[in-house]
């Protein structure tokens, strides 16, 4: 049967929407359209919920958290794991990924119960179709000190990580590490780590604020970076520290292909439109 464009794209959209991005299948194919989502502590809406202030914003998906140190966390619940799947279906709004902002206060280098946090995390993630798992290291779980990068601690989340990675590779689940270390050492640690499993989630407002050259750093980086965040402190995206243009260049320069995740603060305190001003701005910025 002969397809029009239009119905092409039609039948063919959702499909490529899933992956977070599409080439131009009619035009220039070095063009890539992204898609934006929000994490959901950003939004001061966490749950199901979170996704229909979302598609109030405009946004294609919601970062969703895993919840908080229990020993079972929310995300292995399997009812709340049906509210996101039946939320989804309503609202058209994906989850591309899921935050373990919990390693901030139970860090995976000591938490007994990270692990088996991961593993769970890995298989919700498979069920809810979101391909990256934040592994996060702030607050406690920082690799770093004044001194320097706590070298037994890194040590301890490589040996934990490679015990996790197979599983996540198996799933088809990306682990991204999220950190105040510079992308050198991020090179170092995945090196030991030896999976491809394992990537960098990579935090454009971090890395300014630690003093770090980003456009560099992704240039480094390249296809090590699974997803990246956006953020400017209380800043509206072009209004702060963060240098957005050579930024962007340099996410194009790599053809990084991932979710573009707004972080941001909220200035007026309005979340649809201080949320809609940062993603036009990206929108306009990568368009």
């Amino acid at each position: 049967m002969s397809l029009t464009r239009r119905r092409f794209l039609k039948v063919t959209g959702i499909g490529l929407s899933a992956f977070g991005l599409s080439h131009s299948l009619f035009g220039d194919e070095r063009k890539i359209e992204y898609s934006f989502a929000a994490c959901d502590w950003s939004l001061w809406t966490e749950g199901p919920s979170a996704l229909d202030l979302a598609k109030q914003i405009g946004l294609n998906g919601v970062e969703i958290s895993a919840g908080k140190p229990e020993d079972k966390i929310a995300i292995a619940n399997s009812e709340l794991k049906e509210q996101y799947k039946s939320k989804m279906q309503e609202t058209g709004i994906v989850i591309p990924s899921i935050a373990m902002g919990l390693l901030n206060d139970a860090p995976l280098a000591c938490e007994p119960r990270a692990i088996n946090w991961i593993l769970d995390t890995i298989d919700s993630a498979k069920e809810l179709n979101a391909k990256v798992i934040l592994l996060a290291f702030f607050g406690k779980g920082d690799l770093r000190d004044k001194n320097g990068m706590k070298n037994n601690d890194v040590a301890e989340v490589i040996n934990r990580l490679k015990e996790c990675a197979p599983k996540a590779k198996e799933k088809g689940i990306i682990l991204g590490i999220e950190n105040t270390l510079s992308a050198q050492q991020n090179m170092e640690i995945l090196e030991k780590i030896g999976s491809d499993a394992c990537k960098v989630y990579y935090d454009v407002g971090n890395s300014t604020y630690n003093g770090y050259d980003v456009p560099a750093e992704i240039r480094m980086l390249k296809d090590k970076i699974c997803q990246i965040h956006f953020k400017d402190g209380a800043f509206y995206l072009g209004k702060g520290k963060v240098k957005m243009e050579p930024i962007a260049e340099a996410i194009k320069e790599v053809n990084y292909k991932g979710w573009l995740v707004l972080e941001t603060g909220l200035p007026t305190m309005n979340k649809v439109n201080d949320f809609k001003k940062n993603l036009d701005f990206l929108r306009q910025l990568f368009g």
